[in-house]
């Protein structure tokens, strides 16, 4: 018996770009691009306050 194709949706990339992976340098490369400041402290960001870009951001002062 053939599997079913799993239906692809755009839920899971909607989720994915609200969050920030701290683990992944092009991920926090390009948050720190965006708000202009350190890789290091887009990284501390994530520890404080979590993973949600939003948060991030606002507390990165943007």
């Amino acid at each position: 018996m053939a599997k079913a194709a799993k239906k692809k949706t755009t839920q899971g990339r909607k989720q994915d770009r609200a969050r920030v992976a701290g683990g992944q340098k092009y991920e926090v490369g390009y948050e720190a691009q965006k708000t202009g400041r350190s890789a290091s402290a887009v990284k501390k960001a994530v520890k404080k306050v979590g993973n949600a870009r939003k948060r991030v951001e606002k507390r990165l002062g943007r």
